[in-house]
């Protein structure tokens, strides 16, 4: 079985298609570990969201933020965006179904027999990959809940951007929420920041990108996606970074994890 690595999708059906036929994936002998954000933005969510569950177990999902404000929009707790392009999955027949399937994703996968794990942003400063599994465990159930629209309605706001200041169970909830898939720099005291969304090179010097801040070790992997800013680079040998901004008009990338050879297809139209 070969494992591969699929940064934000956002909709770019056509691209993943080609790559897809590129490294000639089979649903029987393969996986897909998806970095979160399937939809949004791109021309074709639905046909994108139709694929990745047609792969049934080959496919292994975490959630990102645009996956999750599409459940908001869907459960009408939140407006569509025209610029995110929606209209048709959300119209679809089958819509109810694909956005069923979709909420049972988790927030992290780890990859089995080794410390390999993928979220859609990363892992917080604050946190151990157990401590992030647990707290992303428990988030999952409640997503996955009766109480679903409860949930969804109280993961946004930017508070509380400390896990320590998260005192409750509702807070714990959020601050699980933004480290897991809207996180990208975090101050000197590793709390988060959510306004600053440049590339290493523009940051504002108070603000280091979340990897940076040494806390996993050597012999543990980290993959994420959602900063098209960094183009896959950073620097620890042992995180990578996902998401090169297909949806932008650059490229989308899949990581073959036996070799990490990349696989890239350039973006077949830039999204407006």
């Amino acid at each position: 079985m070969t494992v591969y690595f699929v940064g934000d999708i956002q909709g770019c059906y056509s691209e993943l298609e080609t790559l897809l036929g590129k490294i000639a994936f089979s649903e029987n002998n393969d996986q897909l570990y998806v970095a979160g954000d399937l939809v949004a933005r791109g021309p074709d969510s639905l046909a994108t969201l139709r694929l990745i569950k047609s792969l049934k177990n080959s496919a292994k999902i975490v959630l990102g933020n645009h996956d999750l404000h599409l459940l908001s929009v869907f459960h009408g707790l939140k407006k569509v965006k025209a610029q995110d392009k929606l209209s048709a999955l959300l119209s679809a027949p089958d819509a109810e179904e694909l956005l069923g399937w979709l909420i049972s994703q988790p927030l992290i996968q780890k990859l089995p027999g080794e410390e390999t794990y993928m979220s859609h942003a990363g892992l917080s400063p604050e946190w151990t990959p157990k401590i992030a599994l647990e707290q992303a465990n428990i988030a999952h159930k409640n997503l996955i809940s009766p109480e679903l629209k409860y949930w969804l309605k109280h993961m946004y706001g930017a508070q509380p951007t400390s896990w320590k200041n998260a005192t409750d169970e509702v807070s714990r909830f959020r601050f699980t929420i933004n480290a897991l898939t809207r996180m990208r720099y975090c101050h000197s005291d590793r709390s988060l920041d959510f306004k600053c969304k440049e590339n290493l090179t523009n940051a504002p010097k108070q603000l280091s990108p979340w990897f940076d801040f040494q806390h996993i070790d050597d012999n543990t992997q980290w993959l994420f996606g959602h900063w098209a800013a960094l183009m896959g680079q950073c620097q620890p040998n042992n995180i990578y970074a996902l998401d090169t901004g297909c949806v932008w008009g650059h490229h989308l990338t899949i990581l073959r994890w036996s070799d990490k050879r990349l696989f890239t297809e350039r973006a077949h139209k830039i999204q407006r």
